[in-house]
């Protein structure tokens, strides 16, 4: 009954998180201020009221078109809502277990509640990541910076609990000291290793095409998903997001208007991050089942 209870909460709490997040990708690519003025229609300023801020509702009982002037809010709206909504009650409904489990350790179950917390912090990063490269080609150092470092420092925090533990048992401090220094040398190993990826193939396509293929927001991002995920993780999200903007590119290729002129479709921008994010959250959700599977099958 719990886990049903704290599922509806986040996923309530996730929709009110998503209607601000939607304030903050009309906002940020305009440089105006999230706080003021108040929310409001894009077209014709038309001051909204409490009940036109329902998160999914209000779009819904309005059919998407504001109450005023009658124009078209847009699908970001209710979509964006439901995307955090429904991957913060998904995460609570599989993580909430390993934080109420009464046999586990009490450090174990705080590193569980960390893990909830930060879970649900990267999903709303790539959901905002992914609608502001699609719209906008931008990926934010505002956002894929601070959530390196946030990344880093919930990781490090979870594996200072389980080593507590783990390794308490034995009094033995500087084994603990021990095992958080290569806790902390590996993951930001897997950082960089993640990051340079992106740069080894920017540079790569520099060499043959002459111009700007991929841009260095991309490579902070998938620093990002490594901070959170490590390594394996990031490399997963890599994989399904060149695999999401390579079937991207083909429908692309199948519009016969991309195909006009003679460098239209060689031309056109995808949003790479916008794959990679989705990537991410796959990678965030099931991602240790799918490269478990996969190391069985390859014999690992």
């Amino acid at each position: 009954m719990i886990r049903i209870l704290g599922t509806i909460f986040a996923g309530l709490l996730g929709l009110a998180f998503g209607s601000f997040l939607n304030v903050c990708l009309s906002r940020w690519p305009t440089d105006e201020s999230i706080v003021s003025p108040r929310s409001h229609c894009r077209s014709c300023d038309h001051v909204l009221s409490w009940w036109e801020n329902v998160p999914l509702l209000s779009w819904l009982a309005l059919r998407g078109r504001c109450r005023k002037c009658r124009a078209w809010i847009g699908w970001r709206y209710p979509l964006v809502e439901a995307a955090v909504g429904a991957l913060w009650g998904l995460q609570m409904w599989q993580l909430l277990p390993w934080a109420l489990d009464p046999d586990q350790p009490a450090s174990f179950r705080y590193s569980s509640l960390i893990l909830i917390m930060g879970k649900m912090i990267l999903c709303w990063m790539l959901v905002a990541l992914a609608v502001l490269d699609a719209e906008n080609l931008w990926l934010p150092d505002s956002i894929t910076l601070p959530g390196i470092a946030l990344g880093f420092i919930a990781i490090i925090l979870q594996a200072k609990l389980n080593s507590d533990a783990v390794l308490s048992f034995y009094g033995a401090l500087s084994e603990q000291r021990r095992f958080l220094y290569q806790i902390a040398f590996r993951w930001m190993l897997g950082i960089l290793a993640a990051a340079l990826l992106i740069l080894l193939i920017r540079w790569v396509y520099w060499l043959i095409r002459r111009r700007e293929g991929i841009g260095l927001g991309d490579a902070k991002l998938m620093a990002l998903l490594a901070a959170w995920l490590g390594l394996p993780g990031a490399l997963l999200a890599f994989g399904l997001g060149v695999v999401l903007g390579a079937l991207a590119a083909l429908v692309t290729l199948a519009i016969p208007s991309a195909r006009r002129g003679a460098d239209g479709w060689a031309l056109q921008k995808l949003p790479l991050g916008t794959f990679l994010c989705i990537g991410g959250i796959v990678s965030a959700l099931w991602g240790q089942p799918i490269i478990a599977a996969y190391r069985h099958w390859a014999g690992f």
